[in-house]
This record gives structure tokens, C-alpha cells and sequence, in this order.
């Protein structure tokens, strides 16, 4: 009978599972982002590829053929280093900028706003939900010639009496500010909001003056947010170009405004797809440098 019952329940349990099952079970996790990324991003990056070894004498009547035309790299780049430049230039005044207004608002809004948080992250989320096109085109009303931030500069010798702030660099930094700052301030909010005040306040019995535990507690414990924000914000401001368009004059067009040229104008594919190269070259090696040095000062 005991033989019979231990029968029985080992009948009624139910059957192991093959261990086979769980270790697929991750990758077949992985499959929907893996054909996503693929399809929409390997196949295009290809294809992009491939455009930028055409043939540079074709064109979309004629056809383009694939001659491995490795020339239109460097006819690219010596036609159109200073586009190059003025985009990073451009991107890293405005960076600068950004984390002068954002570090210390992430900083309010994390530690001291109390029960007005979830407002403030919304009054700092809110003009994403219009459009990117909508809030330049905002900004160029602002800063018009006839606006009245013009009028008060000039009131006050800021600018002088034919002075303007549109069509200038000044205008194109200020609109990529504007327009990418939730990026930067939202991963610093994130980092920041996790700070133990505590330390802070350890600091400070320790005789650390304001600006000495600012530089030894609260940058080292916010830097994962600030390299992310940094990141975010510096990567979509060098490729802008729609910033440049509304709000500067064809000196102050950045690299993004000669792809665009290049692609929807001069109907130029080899050339936009080497530029296109050229940029994402140019970024990736600017992040690969600057994680570097912000994980060897992070350790330090």
C-alpha cells in the first residue's frame, strides 16, 4: 500500500521541465528587438553603406553603380570640414550652456522642491509635446529683430541700435539649448534624486565648504547621469540641422544642412551617404574619447 500511494503521487506531480527550454527561453526574448533593430536599422546602415561607394558620376536617371568609389570620403570631407566643424562647435557651446541651466535646475527640482517635483518635471517635459518644428519656429519669433527681447537688449546697450540676435550663431545655439535640454536634465534629475543628503551634511561637519563638497560628493555621485545627459543632448545637437535652417542663414549651416542639400536637393546620394559616414564616424570617436576620460576621472 505505501508503494502504492508513493505510486500515485508521483503520478499526480507534474513532469520536470527540460532545461533545454530555459535556456532558449532568453534569446527567444530577444528575438522581437533583434528583428526590429535589424530590419529598420542594420538593413538601412547597409544600404547607406553601399550609396556611399557609388559611382559619383550617376544619378537617379542614369543609375548608380556600386564601383567601391572610396574617393568620395575625402572629396566629401575637403568640401565640407567647415560644416564639420561649425556642427561640433555648435553643439558644444551648446552643451556648455545647457549644463549651466540644467545642472543646477535637475539639482532644484531633485533635492529641494519638495511637493512641487512632479510639477516642475512636467513644466520640463511639456515642450516635447509640440512639435520639434513648431517650438524653432517659436524661437524665431522670440528672437526677431522687431521681438521684444531684441528691443530690451538694445535698451540696455546688450546690442547695439542695428544689433540682431536672428540669423547669427548666437540664435542656432540658443535654439539647440533649448530644444535638447529636457535630455540633459532628465538622467541628471534621475542621478541626482537618488543622493543621500546625508553625506552632504557629512561633508559639511568635516569643514567641506559648499563648492569643496559640491566637487567631492555631489559631481562624483551624479556622473553616471551627467555622462548619459551629456550624451543625449551632444549626439542629436551635431547633427541637427533644422536649428541652423529656421534660425540662422547659410553661414551658420551645420553638416546636417548639407546631408539634407545632398539627399533632397542636388540629389547627391553618394556624397550625403559619405557624409553621413563621415558624422557618425566623427561622433562615435568623440564618445569612445570622452567615456574614456570620464571613467578614468570617475575612478580618480
Amino acid at each position: 500500500m505505501a508503494q502504492l500511494g508513493g505510486g500515485s503521487s508521483s503520478a499526480g506531480s507534474p513532469p520536470p521541465a527540460r532545461p533545454g527550454r530555459h535556456r532558449l527561453l532568453p534569446y527567444l526574448l530577444l528575438l522581437p528587438g533583434a528583428a526590429w533593430l535589424l530590419v529598420f536599422f542594420a538593413v538601412p546602415l547597409l544600404q547607406l553603406a553601399a550609396a556611399s561607394l557609388y559611382d559619383p558620376t550617376g544619378s537617379l536617371s542614369t543609375g548608380y553603380a556600386l564601383t567601391w568609389a572610396f574617393g568620395n570620403y575625402p572629396e566629401a570631407l575637403q568640401a565640407y570640414w567647415p560644416q564639420f566643424a561649425r556642427s561640433f562647435g555648435y553643439a558644444g557651446a551648446a552643451l556648455v550652456l545647457a549644463l549651466l541651466l540644467g545642472y543646477p535646475l535637475a539639482y532644484a527640482i531633485a533635492q529641494k522642491a519638495g511637493r512641487w517635483k512632479n510639477l516642475l518635471l512636467v513644466c520640463v517635459v511639456a515642450p516635447m509635446f509640440t512639435s520639434f518644428l513648431v517650438r524653432t519656429l517659436a524661437w524665431k519669433t522670440i528672437l526677431s529683430d522687431n521681438g521684444a527681447l531684441v528691443g530690451l537688449l538694445r535698451d540696455v546697450h546688450l546690442l547695439g541700435p542695428d544689433g540682431r540676435l536672428l540669423a547669427t550663431p548666437v540664435a542656432v545655439v540658443l535654439g539647440l539649448t533649448y530644444n535638447f535640454l529636457p535630455f540633459l536634465v532628465l538622467p541628471l534629475y534621475a542621478s541626482l534624486e537618488r543622493l543621500d543628503y546625508r553625506m552632504l551634511e557629512a561633508a559639511s561637519d568635516l569643514y567641506a565648504g559648499p563648492l569643496h563638497a559640491f566637487r567631492k560628493v555631489t559631481l562624483p555621485l551624479s556622473m553616471p547621469g551627467l555622462i548619459a545627459g551629456t550624451l543625449l543632448f551632444f549626439i542629436p545637437a551635431t547633427g541637427d540641422y533644422i536649428n541652423a535652417e529656421l534660425l540662422g542663414t547659410p553661414n551658420e549651416y551645420m553638416i546636417g544642412n548639407v546631408i539634407d542639400s545632398a539627399f533632397l536637393v542636388r540629389l547627391d546620394y553618394p556624397q550625403g551617404a559619405a557624409l553621413s559616414f563621415l558624422l557618425m564616424a566623427a561622433i562615435l570617436a568623440v564618445v569612445f574619447v570622452y567615456l574614456r576620460k570620464a571613467g578614468t576621472e570617475e575612478v580618480l
